[in-house]
């Protein structure tokens, strides 16, 4: 057998995971048998604005063009949208290429990294690929807990924090006070990651206000939820114009294809059709705790387009139900780690994906009781 080429040691190290197993993966495994209802990623079943579709249609005849690579328009719109500056704006794949860039800027292999133990698993994927050693903080009554990220931060002299708020995947936040008193608590020489993915649809009160002055903070928000384009994968970074400065260094400039940059700009152009979403998956959230409630299960409120539901007799359980689910072409998720693992996690649907889970959890209970 011929000798291969040699890996760096880092990433010969590195398992062969990955953070998620998408629903098309587990169709493909089911010998190509549909979901009958998609609850369980977080997009927008709702969809993109009727003005961004229209936006994007005018914009196919032009995709044979490599995207502008300073992505000027986006960045203008995005900067006036959240009163900045131009030149505190980043734009890029999604969060999760954010967040790739900032521990590639942040870690140098072996150095600390703090988050929540259960919090979103790409920024720890991120953080294991540039050979960040992982410190993991337990979740608090179902919210990260602040005082424990503070203190890790402190024990370990961390270089960087991560945190969700409104948070993934419990669905629970902390109010914008409590983030700035914990952001004011960091050592200067820790850089906060505020991931505001689902920050349009929870309270307005726990949206931090973004203060460019700050050096050691950046705000990430994506329009893959609210704004209904999970597959463009484009998302934006908000900060300190010298550490914006420096994301551009490592930056794929091409990263951001010229459709989402379209996209984008017209999303955001469109708050008219951003409130009639939030108001679908306010109300999409009562459903699925109502429908938790009947079947005598208890609903954490949630401010993000899904709920995370205690199903009260702990993990092995919770992942029967979970696979009971499946086997009903549901597709949902749940926490994995010890205390979050007692839960499922379902996605605010369309009615007819809601009216399937009503009819399906019931079913999955029985059979998961045995």
């Amino acid at each position: 057998m011929a000798q291969r080429p040699a890996l760096t040691p880092l990433v010969a190290a590195l398992p062969p995971t990955v953070p998620f197993v998408g629903p098309e993966a587990q169709e493909r495994d089911r010998g190509g048998r549909p979901f009958r209802a998609r609850i369980g990623a977080n997009e927008s079943s709702f969809g993109p604005a009727p003005s961004v579709i229209t936006a994007m249609r005018a914009a196919a005849p032009d995709m044979w063009m490599y995207c502008d690579p300073d992505n000027f328009d986006l960045k203008t719109a995005i900067a006036a949208h959240l009163g900045v500056g131009y030149h505190n704006v980043v734009v890029g794949e999604g969060i999760d290429g954010l967040l790739n860039l900032v521990v590639r800027m942040m870690i140098s292999p072996g150095q600390p990294v703090v988050t929540s133990l259960g919090a979103y698993p790409t920024f720890n994927f991120h953080v294991a690929g540039f050979g960040g050693r992982v410190v993991a903080v337990p979740y608090e009554n179902d919210h990260e807990n602040l005082d424990g990220l503070l203190a890790a931060v402190k024990r370990e002299n961390a270089p960087l924090v991560y945190l969700s708020n409104p948070d993934n995947p419990m669905g629970t936040w902390w109010e914008a006070a409590d983030i700035m008193r914990f952001a004011e608590a960091l050592p200067e020489t820790t850089m906060l990651v505020i991931d505001e993915a689902y920050g349009e649809l929870g309270p307005a009160t726990a949206l931090v206000p973004i203060d460019v002055s700050r050096p050691n903070v950046i705000w990430m928000r994506t329009f893959s939820k609210a704004y209904g384009l999970a597959g463009i994968r484009c998302g934006y970074a908000v900060g300190e114009e010298g550490f914006i400065r420096d994301v551009e260094k490592v930056r794929n400039h091409y990263g951001v294809n010229r459709m989402a940059l379209v996209a984008g700009e017209a999303a955001l152009a469109d708050q008219t059709y951003l409130a009639q979403v939030k108001a679908k998956v306010a109300a999409g959230r009562d459903r699925i705790s109502a429908i938790a409630r009947d079947n005598g299960l208890s609903p954490i409120p949630s401010a993000t387009n899904f709920v995370t539901i205690d199903c009260g007799a702990g993990g092995d359980f919770a992942l029967k139900v979970l696979k009971e689910m499946i086997a009903r072409d549901v597709f949902i998720r749940k926490p994995m780690v010890p205390v979050l693992d007692r839960c499922i996690r379902v996605s605010v649907g369309l009615d007819h994906e809601l009216d399937i889970f009503a009819e399906e959890l019931p079913k999955a209970l029985k059979a998961a009781r045995g």
